[in-house]
């Protein structure tokens, strides 16, 4: 099949002909000799830097970026004329005068706010005059307009509110604490001393009239601050949100001292002080519960505080693991779930209408079975249920954003109830509106300037071409604003007329597009890559999609091969397998495994084909792909990656007989399943930073997919390569950073000890004293992939016998 994004690719290249370049130092290497590994493996400084963060400035007349200084782990600060014209960074000196990602608007459009390094800004858009409301060596967050055009911000547990022309006033001050004022618990020994001894008495009379006097004197005097909030000494403050109108906070809190679970301690053997030293890590899954949370509606002006009872909500008193609690011998659950208050991955679980009338909040369950988005009657302090996603696998990370259209009225929000991510609006407490459909998802969703529409991204071509899609509310018609195949992200202009797109595709990194929203083509403005890295002929990838022979229909794939293939001759088969497990990496985009991708490309050249598949449980793909794993992971992937290697040996002249597989992370993970529950099938492989045993992973991830090991061990035998250890019989490397925080170095020191047990032959493990999770070490980069690259000539290029 030939790649779906050859036609933009086309269509573009006279563009990126004429973007102008960023000059970028690079090793000196002529760009028709063979890569090296060397090369492939060095500080990717070489490759230029990628655009990491873009914003618009106020008038819209330039990009403002980042950029990695060479050598540096300093960020540069740049801008670009959007009109076209030379990329220039921003002195020292005109610091003070830039913009900031992420700034937040009036309902007029007239002004913006946003926080620069901590501190609180307001451009009027006209002018473009520039207002610093803080300069402290506290970090302000969550800033927004009131309702009376003031800006609202937080700082820590308090709130404050600036209106023009005015000061910043503190709104208030949240406590975990028991209030002074608050009249201490029944004691009778005390009330002994009291009506005994008149001199006790009189002092606490004393302290009550000063106190109470104090109290009179901070209502009656406006200069003064708010007095603080308490919520008692038996909670941890979460977080908290103020409405527009400043007239009432929603906080959420916690119980203090909650068990979290036993830490790990994990050792360090490399150190400048020559010492072992330790650091604490993460609990294990099951090891404890998530904290649940507790939701308060406070009136700001008199501190009054209600708790927001969650008993209304509809399915919290159901539980989705009685089965699995039953088999256990465990007692079934009495009364609501408990839950959190959760945005996901997208921010804020609260979000406030622009008039501070309405507000919905997000939560869910702990067994993250459930979600639900709930408005709040803030006069009767009562939840009011808006919509209830519900899974028996679980709910995903992502897709979870929503808001408030800027009529006040209206909710948005993502939900993947169809089995894709889509848009769905609700007015009042009607019934949801699906506004979006299809085999394709949306995702990070926003309102346009006029609220008439929609601004999201979608893959509606194919699952890996990423465009910006515009949905019109009146009619509902969605279309593509951009063609660029692979866009990253986007932000629209001041004025709500253009898009600050970025974007990037196989070869190179993400940069800089200006789009206009009413159509037309976009206009590329960077191209950071450096001169030796676009000077070479870059091989593939080639988009393919391999039919599943176990029912899952198409599993979507990367190839890399020869221009031209030999008559007769069998190719070396090597399979890449990503990591995080929900992740996508068959995709138009700049690769989060970049280096894996020039290895490839090294692979390519010394004769062998490489297949990387989005096998099932990856994301891009849908509810059902997603979950396909539910108490079963390694299994379906296994046979996505069995149905891929026939694909190969039947298409493109891949020897099946000799076939190797490699990954990091889950992709170590599955190099273990595929030795150890396919033995004979891969010559060898490298599991790097790998999963051993899915017990020892964490709560929030592990606990979605195989519940606990107290309730499904079964889930946990199936699930975990250990178990099968016994089938190895083929080469393997493990490698793995000494100090990896997210899968610990431990497992594959359980797993050594079991291969030694097992007296199992042709395996060996390199462990990196100094990495963690993600290798930081160009050192580090090239000795593994030695490693692998020695593997696979030592078992691969031998013709089988």
């Amino acid at each position: 099949m030939t790649q779906p994004s050859t036609r933009a690719t086309l269509r573009l290249l006279p563009l990126l002909l004429a973007a102008l370049p960023l000059a970028a130092s690079a090793q000196a290497q002529h760009p028709s000799a063979a890569l090296t590994l060397e090369q492939a493996m060095a500080d990717p400084d070489w490759i230029g830097p990628p655009v990491e963060k873009a914003w618009w400035s106020w008038d819209g007349r330039e990009a403002q970026l980042l950029l990695k200084r060479e050598g540096s782990a300093v960020r540069d600060t740049w801008r670009q004329p959007v009109a076209g014209g030379a990329l220039e960074r921003v002195s020292d000196a005109d610091r003070g005068g830039l913009d900031a990602p992420d700034p937040v608007y009036d309902p007029q459009r007239r002004r913006m706010a946003y926080v620069r390094n901590g501190d609180v800004f307001v451009r009027d858009l006209a002018s473009g005059a520039l207002t610093q409301l803080t300069r402290t060596a506290q970090a302000e967050a969550q800033v927004r307009f009131a309702a009376d055009g003031g800006v609202l911000w937080r700082v820590g547990n308090d709130w404050f509110h600036w209106s023009p022309g005015g000061v910043a006033a503190q709104v208030v001050a949240l406590k975990a604490e028991r209030d002074p004022a608050a009249p201490p618990a029944p004691d009778a020994l005390r009330e002994q001393q009291l009506r005994t001894l008149e001199t006790l008495r009189r002092d606490r009379e004393r302290r009550e009239a000063q106190r109470a006097q104090e109290e009179a004197w901070r209502k009656a005097d406006p200069t003064r601050a708010a007095g603080p909030v308490f919520l008692g000494a038996e909670v941890e403050i979460v977080d908290s949100s103020l409405s527009p109108d400043a007239r009432h906070l929603l906080v959420v809190t916690r119980k203090k001292g909650a068990e979290e679970g036993r830490q790990g301690r994990m050792p360090t053997y490399v150190t400048e002080s020559g010492y072992e030293e330790f650091e604490e890590v993460r609990t294990r899954v099951g090891r404890n519960d998530p904290v649940p949370h507790a939701l308060w509606l406070v009136d700001a002006a008199t501190g009054k505080s209600r708790e927001l009872k969650f008993d209304v909500l509809p399915g919290i008193a159901s539980d989705p693991l009685a089965s699995l609690r039953k088999a256990a011998g465990k007692e079934p659950l009495k009364g609501p779930r408990p839950l959190q208050v959760d945005g996901g991955r997208e921010g804020p679980a609260i979000r406030w209408s622009d008039d501070g009338r309405n507000v919905a909040v997000m939560l869910r369950a702990t067994d993250n079975k459930d979600r639900w988005l709930a408005a709040v009657d803030l006069a009767q302090a009562r939840l009011q249920p808006r919509h209830r996603l519900t899974d028996p696998a679980w709910i995903n990370w992502n897709f979870n954003d929503f808001g408030w259209l800027p009529d006040n009225r209206t909710l948005w929000f993502l939900s993947e109830e169809s089995g894709w991510s889509h848009l769905y609006t609700q007015s009042g407490d009607g019934r949801p509106r699906q506004r979006t459909s299809g085999r394709w998802e949306a995702s990070s969703p926003v309102p346009t300037a006029d609220g008439r529409g929609m601004l999201f991204l979608c893959n509606r071509a194919w699952p890996g071409d990423y465009e910006v899609c515009a949905l019109d509310l009146a009619s509902n018609e969605v279309r593509e604003v951009t063609a660029l195949d692979g866009v990253e992200d986007f932000a629209l202009s001041p004025d709500g007329r253009q898009l600050l797109v970025r974007w990037s595709a196989s070869w190179t990194p993400p940069q800089l597009a200006v789009a206009p929203l009413d159509g037309g083509q976009a206009k590329l403005l960077t191209d950071t890559r450096s001169a030796a890295f676009k000077a070479r002929q870059w091989i593939g990838p080639e988009i393919v999609q391999v039919p599943s022979k176990h029912g899952a229909g198409t599993v979507w794939g990367k190839f890399y091969g020869p221009k031209a293939y030999e008559p007769g001759r069998k190719y070396p088969v090597v399979m890449f397998v990503h990591g995080a497990g929900y992740l996508q990496n068959v995709h138009a985009r700049w690769p989060n495994y970049f280096r894996e991708q020039m290895f490839h490309h090294l692979l390519v050249e010394q004769g062998y084909v490489v297949l990387d598949l989005d096998f099932r449980g990856s994301e891009g793909y849908g509810r059902h792909w997603r979950t396909a794993i539910y108490r079963n992971m390694g299994h379906p992937e296994l046979e996505d990656y069995l149905d891929g290697l026939d694909w190969v040996a039947a298409n493109r002249q891949g020897d099946r007989d000799r076939a190797g597989i490699y990954g990091g992370s889950y992709g170590g993970f599955m190099t273990f399943m595929a030795l150890f529950r396919s033995p004979g099938t891969f010559k060898a492989g490298a599991a790097l930073r790998p999963v051993v045993d899915w017990t020892q992973y964490n709560h929030g991830y592990t606990s979605n997919i195989l519940n606990t090991p107290e309730l499904d061990p079964e889930a946990y035998r199936r699930s975990s390569p250990i178990e099968y250890a016994d089938g190895l019989q083929d080469h393997l490397l493990i490698a793995h950073g000494m100090i990896d925080d997210n899968v610990f170095f431990r497992d594959s020191v359980v797993l050594t000890q079991k291969l030694i047990e097992l007296r199992k032959d042709n395996w060996e493990i390199a462990p990196y004293p100094l990495e963690r999770h993600g290798f930081t070490r160009a050192d580090s980069w090239f000795d593994e992939y030695r490693r692998i690259h020695k593997l696979f000539e030592r078992t691969l290029k031998e013709p089988a016998r």
